[in-house]
This record gives structure tokens, C-alpha cells and sequence, in this order.
């Protein structure tokens, strides 16, 4: 199950390609309304993506958010592992964050590594299939 961070990351990110440009940010107490998450968490959560190089601010009036990445370039996948580290269910299946089993006397034999292997190989190509652009709102509807 992915986090509330997460999650609200997504509607966050999501808000922002809708209505966000570096020309026209869009203040955070706008989006923590529009998203329906609390301004101090939001504010936490966008700190984290402007620090991954996902996310932009303005400083001042006319200042607030917005997207350095295009919403097709910005995955799920992408944001899962930021936000919440591994998307492997073993640890010996991670990509990133790889660490062998103490129990497990030969990697390549395990037939539970093997299904994990191949579960956590769909799961990111599935996640990575699904960007921000997939749920941007269609402005011509």
C-alpha cells in the first residue's frame, strides 16, 4: 500500500499540471485546499519534489508551484520510490535497494526470489507505463 505522502504527492502533482506554470505558480494554501491535504504536510511533501528536481518555486506574491518536468516525463513509479523507497516486497528483489537474505543459502535457486523477481519487474514496468499526463484533466472535454 503506498503512503498517505504518496498519495497526496499525486493529487498534488496532478493539480499542478492542470493548473501550474513557472509563469503562473500556484500558491501552496491554493493547492492544500484543492487537494484537501493539510498546508503543513503539503508544504513537507513539496519540499521533497522540489529537492528530486520535480517541482519548482517562486518566491513573493505572485509566487507558489509548479512543474519543472513535463507530466508524461513524471512516472509513478518515480514518485512510489521517492517518497516511500522500495517498491520490491524482498529485499533481496530491490533494484535499489538491494539486500541479500541471511536465510537464503543461493539466490539464483530460490523459487520465491524468482516469483518476487518477476512480480517486482511488472509491477514497475506497470507503474512506469502510468504518468501524471494520464491523469491530467482533458481542457477541451
Amino acid at each position: 500500500m503506498i503512503s498517505k505522502k504518496t498519495k497526496y504527492a499525486l493529487h498534488a502533482l496532478t493539480y499542478l499540471a492542470e493548473h501550474a506554470t513557472a509563469e503562473m505558480p500556484v500558491a501552496i494554501h491554493v493547492i492544500a485546499s484543492e487537494t484537501h491535504v493539510s498546508f503543513k504536510f503539503l508544504d513537507t511533501i513539496l519540499r521533497d519534489l522540489k529537492h528530486a528536481g520535480i517541482t519548482a518555486s517562486k518566491m513573493g506574491k505572485e509566487g507558489g508551484y509548479y512543474l519543472l518536468k513535463q507530466p508524461a516525463e513524471i512516472h509513478l513509479a518515480e514518485i512510489v520510490r521517492l517518497l516511500d523507497g522500495p517498491i520490491a516486497l524482498l529485499p533481496c528483489v530491490s533494484h535499489r535497494y538491494y539486500e541479500p537474505c541471511k536465510e537464503c543459502p543461493d539466490e539464483e535457486a530460490c523459487k520465491i526470489r524468482n516469483s518476487f523477481l518477476d512480480l517486482r519487474a511488472k509491477t514497475v514496468q506497470l507503474m512506469k507505463d502510468v504518468t501524471i499526463a494520464d491523469w491530467v484533466k482533458d481542457k477541451n472535454e
